[in-house]
């Protein structure tokens, strides 16, 4: 966002938007830039957007509450404290960050236990010289995530996918100087099917809503399309971690492809040590101080947010998931994020400006 809000945009800004008068952000949840470039031929809009040969990198993990909240707060994880999908709490429960409830099997909401703003304290559209418009889903509009993530942002909510460009043009019409929209099918598919037909049927269908976006922009706007993430299908490929790693934990964290592990007090270094002679060969396996001293997270954390972190990390580099049966909707998902591979990394940062004009 500060490089989009600065006077003089940085040179690694697509040129298209560079010049550009008013801006609007799309965020394709899931979109990684490998998979866009393997199917090009789907996505002729997209394709022929500048930047398309100059790919960004997520955070790390690469999983849609850390990574969104970078977006909209230009600050890595390390500093705005999303750290996770499931963050321990400091009464020892779990926050879903997501859906906002703590708990395990019988979870609560917790936007009285867990304000947004304690939580997550960076302000979003920070340079922003006035209140920045939102479309997104009309559902998204009272979560404890949109509170964390947007701030107290005004939401033009939309139902269906056809709702966006009408809103964005809406807005752009008034004079927005930057609009800021979000979109999530394209995740949603990689979940419920992997990377398949399904996929590339939705690829093609974000494709025609970008190009409806371009064609509702008045002249000197432009449109950047970025995600938050890429995908790696695992299907059934999950393990359940043994009986000699679990003697050591007291719960698990995180998400399939970047599971923290919370040691029994005590066993923190004999749980790295076990953890690593069995996995060690498919994941990058991490003690916490690691993860912070090799910045994964994007520098130092401050006290109050490293006991939002486990003591062992499993990060696969292969393609699998390791599976917490305490959260059983990961039983069901095929395709999968949060790793450091660079399907999961790698995202588009792509500009285009009206009437196919999109520049080089």
């Amino acid at each position: 966002m500060p490089a989009l809000f600065a006077p003089d945009r940085p040179s690694w800004i697509p040129e298209p938007v560079r010049s550009a008068t008013q801006v609007v952000l799309l965020v394709i949840d899931g979109l990684g830039w490998e998979q866009l470039r393997s199917r090009l031929d789907l996505a002729p809009t997209l394709a022929a957007a500048a930047g398309i040969d100059a790919p960004i990198t997520s955070v790390a993990p690469t999983t849609t509450a850390c990574a969104l909240t970078s977006i909209t707060t230009g600050r890595p994880p390390a500093r705005h404290g999303m750290l996770g999908y499931r963050l321990a709490t400091e009464d020892g429960r779990l926050l879903n960050t997501l859906r906002w409830v703590v708990g395990t099997r019988h979870e609560d909401d917790a936007r009285v236990q867990c304000p947004a703003t304690t939580v997550q304290r960076c302000t979003p559209f920070p340079g922003a010289l006035q209140p920045v418009p939102v479309v997104s889903h009309a559902e998204f509009g009272v979560t404890g995530f949109t509170a964390a993530h947007l701030g107290d942002a005004p939401l033009y909510g939309y139902r269906t996918p056809s709702g966006i460009p009408v809103e964005i043009g809406r807005l752009v019409a008034a004079g927005e100087p930057f609009v800021y929209a979000y979109y999530d099918g394209i995740d949603k598919v990689a979940h419920a099917h992997g990377l398949g037909d399904h996929f590339d049927a939705e690829l093609a269908a974000v494709d025609r809503l970008v190009a409806d976006v371009v064609a509702v922009l008045p002249p000197e706007t432009a449109l950047v399309v970025t995600a938050d993430h890429g995908q790696v299908e695992v299907g059934p490929r999950v393990e359940l971690l043994g009986s000699a790693v679990m003697a050591g934990v007291r719960f698990l964290a995180g998400e399939g492809r970047f599971r923290w592990l919370h040691a029994v007090p005590g066993a923190a270094d004999d749980l790295f040590e076990v953890a690593s002679a069995l996995h060690a060969s498919t994941a990058w396996v991490r003690r916490r101080d690691e993860i912070i001293d090799e910045g994964w997270l994007g520098g130092s954390l401050g006290a109050d947010l490293v006991g939002r972190l486990g003591d062992v990390v499993l990060a696969p580099f292969e393609a699998i998931a390791f599976l917490d049966p305490a959260d059983t909707g990961e039983t069901r998902l095929a395709g999968r994020h949060g790793s450091l591979t660079s399907a999961e990394m790698l995202v588009p940062l792509l500009a285009l400006r009206t009437g196919g004009n999109i520049g080089s």
